[in-house]
């Protein structure tokens, strides 16, 4: 019998789960998960059992930011992304990480 693979933080996790979403929605995950730094795994889990969202300000985030803010000014409808990424800036300012809650879809 093999031997159970652990994560980082000692869990066995062999349950999969998998679900559908529209095109947009994979466009606003991806979009979400990519600005907070997280794998979709720790993004989702972390947003489904309502857990804060630690960011650290490091060069993928900034990165990421950057690109959202050049897609934001292209396109007016991303208000809620917008928000997000201002409240996330002015949290990094002076701090290595910071907390955000995930955001809900205005679309909704």
């Amino acid at each position: 019998m093999s031997q159970k693979v652990l994560d980082r933080k000692g869990r066995f996790r062999n349950k999969i789960i998998s679900f559908r979403v529209s095109p947009e929605e994979a466009i606003m995950l991806e979009r979400k998960v990519k600005l907070s730094g997280l794998t979709k795994q720790e993004y989702l889990i972390n947003s489904i059992l309502d857990k804060e969202i630690i960011v650290e300000p490091n060069s993928y985030v900034i990165t990421s930011i950057k690109k959202e803010i050049h897609r934001s000014i292209e396109n007016e409808d991303d208000k809620g992304i917008r928000e997000w990424m201002e409240e996330m800036l002015l949290a990094f300012d002076g701090k290595e990480k910071t907390k955000i809650k995930p955001i809900e879809d205005p679309r909704q």
